[in-house]
Formats: structure tokens, sequence, C-alpha cells
């Protein structure tokens, strides 16, 4: 039996003629950059988000890049986040002349510590750039609140979390349209991916979107007058043809992971030295990933899985803020005592559109056996 972490060519070749009818569609136009196929996805993608704008761009870095640069933010200015995220969230921040000022987590969702932001305010703060974490919402409602009372602006990292949403007071939002700008990532491995790298930027704000297309272009909105300065970054009209095939199937990807997490759950029901993803009532989980917490030996868990044949990742083994790259900001370890004990614990087992009960057995008995 083959497991695979994601299993991209398993999803392939059940929408196989759809994929190359579009892929042939874009080569026999000839229409690579900014062609029909795109202008198609973008709008395809605004109705099925409920936002005004979307603004494709290369990949889900780009996307954050581009968002934190429409908001006129001056060299040293402040944006918390989460230091229990990939580097993209951070690295961007920081290559702006930002500085990133981080708040630890919650221990059950992983995502950042709504109730710990406040403390770190200062007049320098200017943005609170929450991350959806591995395809759950932030505890958004009083991150609002905070953005509100501060006059602070939200950006969405929605990378692992595209479809995803959450209860705002009596209205059910997605994720990315909850604060000011939201981001995508089409990375091939994400519950939307492309074939290749792919992003996007969504926003309700008229002068946002103008100004992230702008920096999208070159800092251009007419060919060869440059307005400001930007960078080149782009979805290319293979990659908007492919996922606008996916996105039709969205909808069913997202129900057959969680189908796939109902089944770990009832699998590790009577294990108690693991813990499973815990879910909110006021928020759905599309499981980018299936992420479990087992103290003390998680490491040997990983090793006798992979004896077995059985893939496993660990997001994220060391939190950002004790990296070397980010010495400069002063942080040390145990700083966010919460990020770093996640770091020591978390293992996400197998997880997409293919998983079967049988694959799905398989790992979880091999997994009792190393506990």
């Amino acid at each position: 039996m083959k497991i695979h972490m994601v299993d991209l060519n398993g999803q392939y070749q059940s929408i196989k003629e759809e994929i190359n009818s579009a892929i042939a569609k874009v080569i026999e136009s000839s229409a690579f950059i900014k062609g029909p196929a795109v202008q198609k996805f973008q709008k395809n993608l605004e109705r099925f988000l409920g936002v005004k704008h979307v603004i494709p761009c290369g990949n889900g870095t780009d996307a954050l890049q581009l968002a934190l640069m429409a908001l006129d933010l001056e060299r040293g200015d402040e944006v918390i986040t989460t230091p229990f995220t990939f580097v993209a969230t951070v690295e961007v921040i920081s290559l702006l002349g930002l500085k990133p000022v981080f708040v630890d987590i919650d221990p059950d969702t992983f995502n950042l510590d709504a109730h710990q932001i406040e403390e770190k305010i200062t007049d320098k703060t200017k943005c609170i750039i929450p991350v959806h974490l591995f395809g759950q919402s932030c505890d958004m409602t009083p991150i609002l609140d905070i953005a509100e009372k501060h006059n602070l602006k939200i950006i969405e990292d929605t990378a692992q979390a595209i479809g995803a949403n959450i209860q705002i007071g009596n209205e059910r939002k997605m994720c990315s349209t909850v604060g000011d700008i939201g981001t995508f990532s089409f990375f091939p491995s994400k519950n939307l991916g492309a074939f290749g790298d792919g992003g996007a930027v969504c926003t309700n704000d008229d002068k946002l979107a103008e100004r992230i297309a702008l920096f999208a272009n070159h800092g251009s909105k007419v060919k060869y007058v440059y307005d400001d300065i930007g960078i080149n970054s782009r979805l290319d009209g293979i990659q908007a043809a492919i996922l606008d095939v996916k996105l039709k199937y969205l909808a069913d990807y997202q129900r057959k992971r969680v189908e796939a997490a109902d089944r770990y759950d009832a699998l590790l029901k009577e294990v108690d030295a693991v813990t499973v993803p815990v879910r909110r009532e006021d928020r759905n989980h599309v499981f980018h990933q299936y992420t479990l917490k087992i103290e003390g030996i998680r490491d040997e868990v990983k090793k006798k899985l992979s004896e077995n044949g059985i893939p496993t990742g660990i997001y994220y083994p060391s939190p950002l803020h004790i990296q070397k790259v980010y010495n400069n900001w002063n942080y040390k370890e145990g700083d966010f005592s919460i990020a770093e004990s996640m770091c020591k614990c978390v293992i996400s087992l197998p997880m997409h559109t293919e998983l079967t009960l049988d694959m799905q057995s398989y790992i979880i008995e091999i997994l009792k056996k190393a506990i």
C-alpha cells in the first residue's frame, strides 16, 4: 500500500480530462500572461469568496508582500504576528524594513492568541497578521475589536485555509474577508493547489485593491508609466486555468478532507497519548493539515511511521523567533513558551482527498505500535 503525504497525482487522475483541456486552451490561445484564463479565475474566486476584488499574483509570499506594500507603512513600523508559522509571513515583514512583533499561540488551535495582542501594541504598531494555520480560522472577533480600538490594519494569511469560515456576530464570513486584506497561496500541496507557484490577494476596499494591482505590475497602471516602485508578480494563464477547474471541486475536496479527519479522530479515540486536532464550534476546519500533539515521544513515533512507509510532517520544528535570521530583534528561547513547546510535540499525518479508510487504519495501527 503506497501512502502519500499529499496525493497530487491521484487528484489529477480524477479530473485529468478537464485539466488537460484547460491547459490546451491556454497553449492554443498563447495568452500566457494576463489572458482570459486569469481573468476568468479571478472572477470565479471573487464569487467563491464573496469579495469585491481578487488580485492574482505569483505566489503566497508575494501576496503577503503586496498586502503590506499597499498599506504604505514606514521603515520601523511594527507588525504583530505569530512565531509559529511558515517563514514567509515574517520574511516579508523584514524585507520591507518593518519589525515583526510576536505573540504566543493558543495551544489548542495553534493560532495566534488574540488575548495577548493588546499588551504588545505600541505607537509604532500598524498592522496585525493573523495566520489561519492548518485550515482553521484564528479567533477573529477580538482581533477585529483590537484593530478598531487602536486603528490597526488586518492582513489575513489564508495560505492554509482557503474556504474556511468563522462566525462574526450574526454572519458567517470566509477567512480572508474578515480583515482589510486576505492573502492566499496556491502552492501545489494546498487545498486549492496549482501545478506550480501561484497566489492571490483579496479585499473589499477599492483603494487598497488599486494599490495592490499597481504594486504587482511594476508600480504601473499604464504601460511604461510608473507611479511607484513595485514588483513583477503575476499568476500565469496555465496555472489560472488549472486553478479554475479545481475551484469547482474545492467544496468536495474540503468534504473529503473533513471525512478523513473524522476517520482519524475515530481511529485515535482510545489512544490517550495522542491529542487530535481541536475544532471550534464558531468556525469550520478545512484540514490543510491533520496535526496531532504527541508529548515526549513524537520523534520516535515519526521514525516508526517512516520505517513502515508512512510519511509525516513537522510543522514547524522551530519557532521563528529563535531562528538565526531574526536574532537582531533580540528574541530568545523562552519568550514564547507555548509555540516552543508545540514545536517539540506536533506531527502531521497524511491528509489529502484520496485517503481511504484502509490507508488510515494502517497508519494508526503503526502509530499505536510506536506509542
